[in-house]
């Protein structure tokens, strides 16, 4: 039976895990609808016309009603459905602490993952071509800064960003930061407030982060071999 929630979505993408990992925690009936980027499906006139105008992931459809940006994706959903309140907690100003975070990360954390990630992966994978090192080194530094003010800013004795219960702004941030370390980023080293935090938040979310983790080590992969037999191919032709 077709759900009236339906998600666009490609497990490449940060945000793209981290809804959907809410989705499936806070027990939310969704149909789930992959959609890849790296074949540029994210382009078609279907999606486009049909899904999101702005051509990006994630994105939903909510009882025919389209809606994108992960941020605005997560408050629909904390207005629309049952989520339990951890998530998006009224008290103690839970809520208005979620919306610094994920203010702070679109322009800090969001962009310093992203860029990295592209330079370290996307881009030499879709141009066919190795990671250029004076871009990778800008990003890095990037990254590292990022990374500092996180632990700095956000961190301390508590077990989460809100204090013992875990909330979106944990999920949205652990999923940034295993955007790099997917390509080989070293996002703990000197950062043992970041590693506690890491552990502490991957064990919470248990199985509906390690699937999901899974299947994102599996895309990459997939897409790292198919490349490299693509390599094989034409280089092979250039013996004939």
């Amino acid at each position: 039976m077709s759900q009236s929630l339906k998600f666009y979505f490609d497990f490449l993408n940060q945000s793209s895990r981290a809804l959907y990992i809410f989705l499936e925690a806070s027990k939310i009936p969704f149909e789930a609808i992959p959609i890849s980027m790296v074949k540029g499906e994210h382009l078609t006139g279907e999606f486009r016309d049909k899904v999101n105008r702005f051509r990006k992931l994630p994105a939903i459809t909510d009882h025919g009603y389209q809606l994108s940006e992960s941020v605005a994706i997560f408050r629909h959903l904390s207005r629309e459905k049952l989520v339990p309140e951890h998530w998006y907690p009224r008290r103690q100003l839970g809520r208005s602490r979620t919306d610094e975070y994920l203010a702070w990360q679109q322009t800090n954390m969001d962009v310093a993952c992203t860029d990295y990630f592209q330079q370290k992966w996307l881009i030499p994978h879709l141009q066919k071509t190795r990671a250029s090192d004076n871009a990778l080194n800008v990003a890095g530094k990037h990254l590292d800064g990022a990374l500092n003010d996180f632990e700095q800013l956000f961190l301390s004795s508590h077990k989460f960003i809100l204090g013992e219960n875990i909330s979106f702004a944990d999920l949205s941030a652990i999923c940034e930061i295993d955007q790099t370390k997917s390509v080989g980023f070293s996002a703990f080293k000197n950062r043992h407030k970041l590693s506690r935090w890491y552990d502490l938040v991957r064990d919470e979310l248990g199985p509906y982060y390690k699937s999901v983790q899974e299947q994102f080590d599996a895309a990459l992969k997939q897409s790292n071999q198919r490349e490299q037999r693509q390599g094989e191919v034409q280089a092979q032709a250039l013996k004939q």
